[in-house]
Parts: C-alpha cells; sequence; structure tokens
C-alpha cells in the first residue's frame, strides 16, 4: 500500500512534470488553493470525486489516488526546524511574533486558541513600490477552554 507521504513526492513530480498550476486542480476539484495543495501534499483526505479529479489532471495511477483519499496524520512531518527558507522563515515569524499574538488572542477574546481545525488560510501577493508583499491570512475559529 503506498503511503500518503510516497503519493505526495509522486504528485510533485506529477505536478512538476505535466506544468499544471495548484491553482488549475484547486478550480478543477472546487477547494481553495492552500487546502488543496495541502492535501495533495498529504494533510487532508480527499474524496474520491477530488482525488479522481486531481488525479486526470496529473496522470497519476490508481494507488496513488487512493492514497490522497485516506485519512492522514495530520502534522506529521518533520519534526526540527526546516532549512527550506520559505518554511523557516515562517517559524521565524511565528518564533518572533508567536508569544506577542497569543497575548493579543487572549485579552481580546479570553482563555483559548485559535483552530487549526475550523480554519482557512490563504496566500496573495500584494503589489508594494519597495517590491512585492507576500499576504499571509490565517482564520481560525475561536476555541474557548472550558474546565
Amino acid at each position: 500500500m503506498m503511503t500518503k507521504q510516497q503519493a505526495a513526492e509522486i504528485v510533485r513530480e506529477a505536478q512538476f512534470r505535466t506544468g499544471t498550476p495548484w491553482h488549475r486542480i484547486a478550480e478543477a476539484i472546487g477547494r481553495p488553493a492552500v487546502w488543496t495543495v495541502a492535501a495533495l501534499l498529504g494533510q487532508h483526505p480527499m474524496s474520491a470525486e477530488e482525488a479522481g479529479k486531481a488525479g486526470e489532471l496529473l496522470g497519476l495511477k490508481d494507488d496513488v489516488v487512493q492514497a490522497l483519499q485516506r485519512q492522514p496524520y495530520r502534522g506529521s512531518g518533520r519534526q526540527e526546524v526546516p532549512t527550506d527558507p520559505t518554511i523557516y522563515r515562517l517559524y521565524e515569524a511565528v518564533d518572533v511574533y508567536g508569544a506577542a499574538i497569543k497575548e493579543l488572542i487572549h485579552e481580546e477574546f479570553g482563555d483559548g486558541i485559535m483552530s487549526a481545525i475550523n480554519f482557512k488560510v490563504d496566500v496573495q501577493r500584494r503589489p508594494d513600490p519597495s517590491g512585492d508583499r507576500v499576504v499571509i491570512t490565517l482564520d481560525g475559529k475561536f476555541l474557548d477552554y472550558n474546565w
């Protein structure tokens, strides 16, 4: 049986080989781009219909399409600080601003957390005279601690 990690590597190769943009796959399956890429990289289960459409666009074999439908172990990627510059900078941003964000959430909402289950994320480009900006929006439901 193919693992989700193995399927993810095949998907990345197929996406590169075919030149199919991630947003085109997302449009075809009717999901947001970030959710689609996360699912294709192993972090969400896809429905049979979603996996099938992605498989058609990318020329994936049945075992890969089936692996995309299985329930993942979320967040089971690398546990050490990553060395990829883009991912490292996200870790750096959370490391520098995470405690401040936590304090502001608690001040505004009370004792609780931002859900990563009831969650939306978006990545956009914003033109700026000093160089284009990356805008990442994390939109999670507030979940209060109930003791």
